[in-house]
C-alpha cells in the first residue's frame, strides 16, 4: 500500500471578502490545505512563517499590486509557482508577470474546475522544483562544494544553498563582501554548477589601464587604433555559453560602464574599429569590495548599472561574524598546505585556537590561509600584538563562540537529547533552551520521549 502524498498548502490573498470565501470553500472542497488573506502584508507575513506549495494572489490589492508580491515570493524561493488573479483589462501586465517568473494567470470571472487544475499543476511543479533542488544540494556536497566553500555555520550553509538554486538559471548575479571573503570562489561555483559548457572567464577590471580595458572586454579589429596589429576576441566572446566573472566591478571607468550597460542590456558587443554587433551568451558575475550605493550617490559608479547588476545580491560574511569555520578552515588549509610544501605540519602551540578566535581577521579568509602556511612552516601564525589585540577587542565573542561550539558538539554527540545534554553540560533546562535561542540551534535540539 503506498503512501499518500501530504496534501498541498496554498496561500491565497484576495481583497474581496466575498469572492475570496467562495475560492476558499472551491479550494478545501478540492482537498487543498488554505491560507486566505485580505492583504498582501499578511500573505507575506504567513509566508515568512511556514512554508507553503503554491501561491494563489489577485493582481490588484490594496497594499501592494500582484507583481508585487510576485517579487517578494521569488526572493524567498525562486521555485515557489505563483497564479495570479486577473480582471479582464489586466492582460497585459499579467503576462508581463509571466516573463518575470509566475506560474500562470486566469481571468476573472474563471471556471473553478480550470482554478483547481492550475494550481494541481503549480504544485507539481514546485515540488519536483525542490526535489531537484535537493538532489543537487547532496550532489553539490559529494562533489566537494562545500570544501571549496568550507564552513558550518548558517551564513555559508545559506550560501552553498543559494549558490545551488541561482546556479542552473541564466540570471547575472552581483557578490559582495570584504577583500578576502572569497567572491571569485563564488563565481566559480555558480559557473560550475551552472551546466553552461563556455568557460569561467575571470577578469580584475581595477588590474587593467583605462586604456586597455574596453579592447580587452570587447575585442578590436585589426587596425582599430594604434599597435592593433591583427584582431582580438573581447573577453565577452571568449565566454561565449560560458560565465565572465568581472571582479572589483566599481574601479571600471564610467564611460565604460555605459558601454557595459549596453552589452548587458542586449547581449551583444560592437569590436574597437567594427560597426557589426556580436550576439554573446554570458552569465555575468561581478563582484565588488565595496557598497555601490555610497558610489552612486558619489558619482563613481552609475545607478542604472548598478540598478542592472543588482538583480540578484550575494553577500559574503566577514570571517569575524562567522567565527566558528575558523578552525575547520585553518585544518583545511594547513593540511594543503603541508602537502604542498612537502612537510609534516607541526603541533599548535598551546592556546592557539584561542588566539585564532580572538583574531578580528580583517583579511579574512585570505589572512587566515597565510597563517595558516606560516603555522606549517614553522613560524608564528599570527604575530603577538595581532593576537593580544584581537583578544583584547572580542574577548565575549570568542566566549560566545566557544559556547555555541560547545553546545553543538553535545547536541550531535547525543543526538540532540536534551535531557542528555543538560546533564554532561551540567546546566538546567531553562538555561539550556535560552542558551539554544541566543546561539540560533533550537533546530538541532529534540525533546526526550
Amino acid at each position: 500500500m503506498g503512501i499518500e502524498a501530504a496534501p498541498a498548502r496554498l496561500l491565497l490573498i484576495e481583497d474581496d471578502e466575498s469572492f475570496r470565501a467562495g475560492v476558499l470553500a472551491t479550494l478545501r472542497l478540492a482537498g487543498f490545505e488554505v491560507q486566505a488573506h485580505g492583504r498582501a502584508g499578511a500573505g507575506l507575513h504567513a509566508l515568512k512563517a511556514g512554508p507553503v506549495d503554491a501561491v494563489l494572489t489577485d493582481l490588484r490589492l490594496p497594499d501592494l499590486d500582484g507583481l508585487e508580491v510576485l517579487a517578494h515570493c521569488r526572493a524567498a524561493d525562486a521555485d515557489l509557482p505563483v497564479v495570479l488573479m486577473t480582471g479582464h483589462g489586466d492582460v497585459e501586465t499579467a503576462v508581463r508577470a509571466i516573463r518575470e517568473g509566475a506560474y500562470d494567470f486566469i481571468e476573472k470571472p474563471f471556471d473553478r474546475d480550470r482554478l483547481v487544475t492550475t494550481l494541481q499543476r503549480a504544485v507539481g511543479q514546485g515540488r519536483l522544483a525542490r526535489e531537484n533542488r535537493g538532489l543537487r544540494t547532496h550532489l553539490a556536497e559529494g562533489s566537494g562544494l562545500a570544501d571549496v566553500l568550507c564552513g558550518r555555520s548558517s551564513a555559508m550553509q545559506g550560501l552553498r544553498e543559494l549558490i545551488l538554486r541561482l546556479a542552473p538559471t541564466p540570471v547575472d548575479v552581483l557578490v559582495c563582501g570584504e577583500t578576502g571573503t572569497g567572491k571569485e570562489l563564488v563565481a566559480r561555483a555558480l559557473h560550475d554548477f551552472s551546466g553552461r559548457r563556455g568557460a569561467f572567464v575571470p577578469i580584475n577590471c581595477a588590474a587593467l589601464p583605462e586604456t586597455l580595458i574596453e579592447s580587452e572586454l570587447f575585442g578590436h579589429e585589426s587596425g582599430a587604433f594604434t599597435g592593433a596589429g591583427r584582431e582580438r576576441v573581447g573577453r565577452f566572446e571568449h565566454a561565449q555559453r560560458g560565465t565572465l566573472f568581472l571582479d572589483e566591478i566599481e574601479a571600471m571607468p564610467l564611460v565604460l560602464q555605459a558601454k557595459l550597460l549596453r552589452v548587458l542590456q542586449e547581449r551583444e558587443v560592437v569590436r574597437l574599429g567594427s560597426n557589426k554587433p556580436i550576439a554573446v551568451d554570458v552569465r555575468i558575475v561581478a563582484a565588488s569590495n565595496a557598497p555601490l550605493a555610497p558610489l552612486v550617490e558619489q558619482g563613481r559608479f552609475r545607478a542604472d548599472l548598478r540598478f542592472r547588476l543588482d538583480v540578484v545580491k550575494l553577500e559574503l560574511p566577514p570571517l569575524r561574524d562567522r567565527r566558528e569555520d575558523i578552525a575547520a578552515l585553518f585544518e583545511l588549509f594547513s593540511r594543503g598546505a603541508a602537502l604542498r610544501f612537502g612537510v609534516a605540519g607541526p603541533q599548535a602551540p598551546p592556546g592557539l585556537a584561542d588566539r585564532l578566535l580572538a583574531h578580528d581577521w580583517p583579511g579574512n579568509v585570505r589572512e587566515l590561509k597565510s597563517a595558516a602556511e606560516r603555522h606549517v612552516l614553522g613560524l608564528p601564525a599570527l604575530a603577538a600584538a595581532d593576537a593580544a589585540s584581537g583578544l583584547g577587542r572580542s574577548l565575549q565573542g570568542t566566549l560566545d563562540v566557544l559556547e555555541a561550539m560547545l553546545i553543538e558538539a553535545a547536541l550531535a554527540r547525543h543526538k540532540g537529547r536534551v535531557d542528555a545534554v543538560c546533564r554532561e553540560l551540567d546546566v538546567s533546562p531553562a538555561t539550556f533552551y535560552r542558551k539554544l535561542k541566543a546561539h540560533g540551534l533550537q533546530s538541532k535540539a529534540r525533546r526526550d520521549p
